[in-house]
């Protein structure tokens, strides 16, 4: 079997320009990106902290691990003495974790209404919305479980880190800890992290397509999905890397516009919905590229209508 990259890519990007510019119709591109909008709603990304450092005598000086050490002492003895602000902290826990549940929930039914309107080229919200009730429910269980399992398996991480460093160092912080300890659970929390995305990645990507295209439940897609996964491992692997490498250059492409337009067309991406409508084309491109990418392992595996396969290939 003969796996290609980019001609997946190459019938995606056409039919991309089909669906939105063959004719351009600004209402179907506000509808579409709406249920665009909903399957991304979770997996936007997230902005870090700026990270401090030292410098002493006008060069950099060494990161004091000390004073990361003794942070959780430190936090808690602060919440402590301040009850009003621990009890706002816990309410904006509690909210965050409710709202982040209820845009899962939103996400897991969008997933599917987006996926519909690109394999059949249409436009529409309410239909799917209430044929796709079963299979959204399913994945949104999934993904709520697998999210607690992601999210005690990384705290659990940087706990027992944290205890080996104790652990290592005495039990007592000293200002140039054994960095061993450290550098191995980091490599650890690295590798947890890019197991929890490379999954992610491949539920989205194929299990989801695989649940639409069967009308089965999430763990009867995996069950499908994993019998090939295990025959094809490398190709999905690079599938995943080129997936990574196409991101990067829409970021780049991104940049590059947004400076053009003098930040104008940064502030238009980061209204939400407004942002989604305007970057659809890169939304449906890569829905159509991982379903174009897994029909090539065999019919059983085919998502798009047969006779719009055809024609695209007669196109291409």
């Amino acid at each position: 079997m003969s796996i290609n990259y980019l001609n997946p890519l190459s019938n995606a990007f056409g039919r991309m320009k089909t669906a939105l510019f063959k004719p351009f119709d600004i209402k179907k591109w506000f509808i579409l990106g709406f249920t665009a909008f909903l399957a991304d709603l979770t997996d936007w990304p997230h902005g870090g902290g700026d990270s401090k450092v030292s410098h002493k005598d006008g060069r950099l000086s060494d990161i004091d691990i000390w004073d990361i050490l003794e942070f959780p002492a430190v936090a808690w003895e602060w919440l402590v003495d301040h009850p009003g602000w621990f009890m706002l902290i816990i309410f904006g826990i509690i909210f965050i974790t409710v709202l982040v549940i209820l845009l899962n929930w939103l996400s897991s039914r969008g997933k599917f209404m987006f996926l519909d309107n690109v394999v059949h080229n249409k436009a529409e919200v309410v239909k799917p919305w209430k044929d796709f009730k079963s299979l959204g429910n399913s994945l949104f269980f999934w993904r709520l479980l697998f999210g607690i399992v992601s999210f005690l398996l990384i705290v659990g991480t940087l706990f027992f880190g944290f205890i080996a460093m104790l652990i290592a160092n005495d039990g007592y912080f000293p200002r140039h800890p054994d960095l061993g300890p450290i550098i191995g659970f980091a490599l650890l929390f690295v590798l947890l992290i890019l197991a929890v995305l490379f999954i992610s990645l491949l539920l989205n990507n194929f299990v989801v397509p695989i649940m639409y295209r069967n009308n089965i439940k999430v763990l009867q897609a995996w069950g499908t999905f994993l019998s090939l996964f295990s025959r094809q491992f490398i190709h999905f692997v690079l599938f995943a890397i080129m997936l990574f490498l196409l991101h990067i250059a829409v970021i780049f492409a991104v940049i590059f516009v947004g400076l053009f337009t003098c930040c104008v067309g940064f502030l238009l991406l980061i209204i939400p919905y407004i942002g989604s409508v305007i970057i659809l084309p890169v939304s449906f491109t890569f829905r159509a590229f991982s379903l174009e990418f897994l029909e090539q392992f065999g019919p059983d595996f085919t998502i798009f209508p047969k006779a719009e396969t055809t024609a695209v290939e007669t196109a291409g």
